[in-house]
């Protein structure tokens, strides 16, 4: 089993077996309300994720990330989680960008 964390939802873990799905796929599986706009194509970056650890964990960004960190707008060490898949235990951040206004974040 692979876990991931969200560190600034009250650090909930999810327990993950199926590592073919995206991590945005995770979330929902779990009941994990996450912004997401473009109907998980990677049109878009509202679904940002912010990996604070297990960055060797996540696979190659894909050509929609690629495309985002190149105009600048995918830094470092943030994600999609619409086009992310893990094979290793991450943590993770929403950043204040994709936060949703019903939800209780910590810092």
């Amino acid at each position: 089993m692979v876990k991931i964390v969200i560190e600034n939802l009250g650090r909930k873990e999810l327990e993950v077996s199926d590592l073919t799905k995206t991590v945005l796929r995770h979330f929902q599986d779990h009941f994990v309300d996450w912004m997401h706009a473009c109907g998980a194509k990677g049109r878009c970056t509202t679904c940002k994720m912010i990996v604070r650890e297990g960055k060797e964990n996540v696979e190659g960004l894909t050509p929609a990330e690629e495309k985002y960190r190149k105009a600048g707008d995918l830094m470092e060490s943030e994600r999609l989680a619409c086009q992310a898949k893990v094979n290793g235990n991450i943590s993770v951040v929403v950043p204040r960008s994709s936060r949703l206004p019903h939800l209780l974040y910590t810092e």
